[in-house]
């Protein structure tokens, strides 16, 4: 014959069904994602997100729980970004570039001073003024030589400035010249232009194959901004540019979309199946796909800055001026600029042109209806921070505690237990609480059927 169900220890009552039904309920917000698969929600996600709410900035930006609100003033970056890109326009028209002999054309001088000669390159320039009365367009020291560039001279004037510059410094090997015409100079202009729109170009395919066209373009324009904004600072500092410039500036795009794509990967993740639950809109999930990467995002772009500051610093302190400086300085400002963009310009562009589409529009006021309904409050991330539920028809009336495991249900006969010890008797005038729900009232004594003996087990 069967066995009865065990009985609930001595003075603890079983298990209330109806409370259990009660908890599932309340608690079915915070496993929807999970249970789903969506990768909405990772496992401890409430408990991380109550931490870091208390926690301090380094915990909250290492822990990656969805504690900052990035999305939020959204509108403020598009006023910044949209404020430094008009400003580095009007720099590039107004003021322009310095193009190196490469692109501009003229004609270059060369000689190594003897060692242990210091050598000041305002002298330098001084003298060649003086000689043939043309002002050097610049005047570096690249490595152990000094290298002087100017507008295209003629012949004479050429012979006159080597003489004059061999009497002043009687340099070991006398002083070479070089002549670089306007027209190669063009023809390298056009093709690094042509580089530029050709990767652009790409880029956009490629997004718009792993993504949607919503995402490519938000990407594209973080990229246009990258651009924009590295030639303004160029322009308003009046960095030479060179061949080597346009190549840092190309390696620099490349970064800031590859930490673009990084978090582009994650909303993806966050977003998958999204329209079928109620528990985050898009941008809720995009803001916490950006928390989740943004540690990853610094800790790429300082690991990637440490190198190039190296290069920075080699080229300047010890090589002199020359490719490696031009090559280091543009990867140092671009890579600057592309980390912000990835983040404050790129995904939220993104997210607002997702929000026009009907389906997510719907989605978001679907969602957005059932939280008033239920009287939800969440956080940036759409998770609940607090709960004023409906109660007997009466909205605003907070919903009750939940009641921990193992605990009478019964008001009663949790107040006739309070202070009670294990096994201690029973207060004088207080009536003993009888356990509740399933096995309430058993005997403990199991039987058989009338008139039956019991088996032997």
């Amino acid at each position: 014959m069967p066995l009865p169900d065990p009985l609930p220890p001595r003075g603890r009552p079983g298990p209330d069904p109806s409370q259990a039904a009660i908890d599932a309920v309340l608690d079915a917000d915070l496993t929807e994602g999970a249970s789903t698969g969506t990768g909405s929600t990772d496992a401890g996600l409430a408990g991380s997100k109550e931490f870091g709410r208390g926690a301090g900035f380094f915990t909250k930006l290492s822990t990656g729980t969805g504690a900052f609100n990035i999305l939020g003033p959204r509108r403020w970056y598009y006023a910044f970004s949209g404020f430094i890109v008009v400003a580095s326009i009007l720099l590039i028209i107004f003021r322009g570039f310095t193009f190196g002999i490469d692109f501009a054309g003229g004609t270059r001088l060369e000689f190594q001073p003897d060692q242990g000669t210091t050598v000041s390159t305002t002298d330098v320039a001084g003298v060649v003024n003086d000689a043939i009365g043309v002002e050097p367009d610049a005047v570096q020291t690249v490595g152990s030589r000094i290298q002087i560039s100017s507008e295209a001279l003629t012949a004479e004037q050429v012979v006159a400035a080597k003489d004059a510059l061999t009497a002043a410094y009687s340099p070991e090997g006398g002083v070479s010249d070089s002549a670089v015409s306007e027209t190669w100079g063009g023809e390298i202009s056009q093709r690094a232009l042509i580089a530029v729109l050709v990767f652009l170009v790409l880029v956009a395919a490629f997004l718009w194959i792993r993504y949607e066209k919503r995402v490519a373009a938000g990407a594209v324009v973080s990229v246009l901004h990258d651009l924009v904004v590295t030639a303004g600072i160029y322009s308003l500092v009046g960095f030479e540019v060179t061949p080597a410039t346009v190549i840092g500036l190309l390696t620099i795009l490349g970064f800031s979309l590859y930490d673009t794509v990084v978090v582009y990967d994650k909303v993806q993740e966050n977003t998958k199946g999204l329209t079928s639950l109620t528990r985050r809109t898009y941008p809720e999930a995009a803001n916490l796909a950006i928390n989740q990467t943004l540690m990853r995002s610094i800790n790429t772009s300082l690991i990637a800055l440490l190198p190039v500051a190296g290069l920075l610093v080699a080229g300047v302190a010890i090589l002199g001026s020359g490719t490696l400086k031009d090559l280091a300085l543009v990867q140092l400002i671009g890579m600057l600029v592309g980390a912000y963009s990835s983040v404050f310009v790129a995904v939220p562009l993104a997210v607002d042109l997702k929000l026009r589409d009907p389906q997510i529009k719907a989605h978001t006021a679907k969602v957005l209806a059932k939280r008033k309904a239920d009287g939800i409050t969440v956080d940036a991330d759409g998770d609940v921070v607090a709960r004023t539920g409906p109660a007997a028809g009466r909205p605003g009336t907070p919903v009750p505690a939940r009641r921990a495991p193992g605990t009478a249900s019964n008001p009663a006969a949790a107040a006739a237990s309070a202070g009670l010890k294990a096994g201690a008797a029973p207060k004088p005038g207080v009536r003993p609480a009888r356990p509740q729900g399933k096995g309430a009232g058993r005997t403990g004594r199991p039987t058989g059927k009338a008139g039956q003996p019991r088996r032997p087990r």
